[in-house]
């Protein structure tokens, strides 16, 4: 079981009449807010965004806020009795360091749901795959006819406003994202990480990345559960840390112990001395190696979870994915369409070329993150029949790519590189938006991006909805 208090006195104090400073009107801000006030506490919330990206992200104070700052620093912590974290707010920011000197007690989201909450948690993170493997395992839940509740770094919804729902039958299956992890002082009773590899290096030097991600495991106890890949080179020593129940899996061969694994076309899934096949590859309707990976990860946290194997199988079989990664936007001028607008760094990237074997226009761009683009460079070399850099980081990923796709242009905005590619588009090629970069350039958000290449590709002549066969 998790160890949480699973009460109210989880919280350090009565919230009744304390001055309450939340950082960030995003959704875990106003989450945070709701949660607050519901409890009495007066709450101001201050926000580093003017009020014109505010009003551009839906961004609005829920009632009974007094105050907030927006368009200037994080405000000065000192006269509150509490500070409440969005995960956007790094550990490091001179606001937060400056509550510590003070000895202001500050929490998160997700530090509180994992306080307060009364169910079995599942927690996913990793760099690449939690939210795929999240909404899977979702699936599987939903297919077996249990009770349960999928939130965290996934969707839209609050999950502060949904502890009241949960009791101690009910399965929580959250994705959690490293920025999450920065605050939490517990641990999922099943944790699983995806794998880890570089990314985020623009807020994190390498060893504190690795850092907040182990951190999922930290708090485990002996009943619990770990659930690590075994393929990632990054995953593989974290092993050794693990209080608990050690749970591997892999797409390369048999794991042993406990687990899941790719076998002969198969996933084969073991607890105990007997391993059992739940389906065959043709039965994954998901394109690409790493979506594999994502499919066995998933069996093995059904498993662990106690899903009937029936209703697993059932949810694999149906199961198309998440928007927004390697989504099939439709067909135009001959051509597939793929939004996989997640792909914020070069390794997401990669993952995306590696899912299809026709020839590919990559679009590429955003706002990067000093990440290498060494493996992209050498990928985009056979599988790329052409490029376009597009956002703040176009001239650095144009750069990078010229050299080894001669067919590489430079544009401004997603707009006009949607409308280059299809000038330079032939039947049979996928135009692929797998940016490799984050969406704050111009976008508040990945999905935001993809909506918009949504449209974009809408609006191109011939266009159909369908996906080819």
């Amino acid at each position: 079981m998790m160890a949480t208090q699973n009460r109210e006195d989880a919280l350090p104090f009565d919230l009744a009449g304390r001055r309450v400073l939340i950082y960030s009107l995003g959704l875990e801000g106003r989450d945070l807010a709701r949660f607050m006030l519901a409890r009495g506490a007066a709450v101001t919330i201050s926000d580093t965004r003017g009020e014109a990206q505010l009003a551009a992200a839906g961004a609005a104070a829920p009632e009974g806020v007094e105050r907030v700052v927006s368009g200037q620093d994080l405000l000065d912590p000192a006269g509150f009795d509490l500070v409440a974290v969005s995960q956007s707010v790094l550990r490091y920011n001179p606001a937060l360091i400056r509550a510590r000197e003070l000895g202001i007690p500050f929490t998160s989201q997700m530090r509180l749901f994992l306080q307060l909450c009364r169910g079995r948690v599942i927690g996913i993170t990793g760099s690449s795959g939690k939210s795929t493997t999240t909404a899977l395992v979702a699936a599987m839940a939903s297919e077996a006819g249990i009770r349960f509740v999928s939130g965290g770094n996934i969707g839209t919804e609050s999950i502060l406003g949904r502890l009241d729902e949960i009791d101690a039958g009910t399965t929580v299956i959250l994705e959690i994202s490293h920025t999450q992890l920065q605050y939490t002082d517990r641990s999922p009773a099943i944790a699983a990480i995806t794998n880890v590899t570089p990314n985020h290096l623009d807020q994190f030097s390498w060893d504190e990345y690795v850092g907040l991600k182990r951190n999922i495991l930290h708090y485990q106890q002996a009943g619990d559960s770990a659930i690590l890949n075994a393929d990632d080179p990054t995953s593989r020593p974290l092993m050794a840390a693990v209080k608990g129940r050690l749970v591997r899996t892999s797409i390369d061969g048999e794991v042993p112990g406990d687990g899941a694994w790719l076998e002969d076309s198969r996933v084969l899934v073991r607890a105990g001395r007997l391993a059992h096949a739940l389906c065959d590859q043709e039965a994954i309707r998901l394109r690409g190696r790493h979506n594999l990976s994502n499919v066995v990860m998933a069996a093995a946290i059904g498993a662990e979870a106690g899903f009937p194997r029936e209703a697993m199988q059932r949810a694999i079989a149906s199961f198309h994915g998440v928007p927004h990664r390697l989504e099939v936007a439709g067909t135009a001028l001959g051509a597939t369409w793929v939004n996989d607008s997640i792909a914020t760094s070069p390794e997401r990237a990669m993952a995306g070329l590696n899912a299809f074997t026709e020839p590919v226009i990559l679009l590429l761009g955003g706002r990067e993150k000093n990440l290498p683009l060494d493996g992209l460079q050498q990928l985009a070399r056979t599988r790329c029949r052409a490029v376009i850099c597009f956002g703040e980081a176009r001239n650095a990923f144009a750069e990078a790519l010229r050299a080894v796709v001669p067919n590489t242009r430079v544009v401004e905005t997603l707009e006009d590189a949607v409308g280059a590619a299809a000038g330079a588009v032939r039947p049979g090629d996928v135009v692929l938006l797998s940016p490799a970069g984050t969406s704050f350039d111009a976008y508040p958000s990945f999905e935001v991006r993809g909506e918009h290449f949504r449209a974009l590709v809408r609006a191109l002549p011939g266009f159909s909805p369908e996906v080819p066969p």
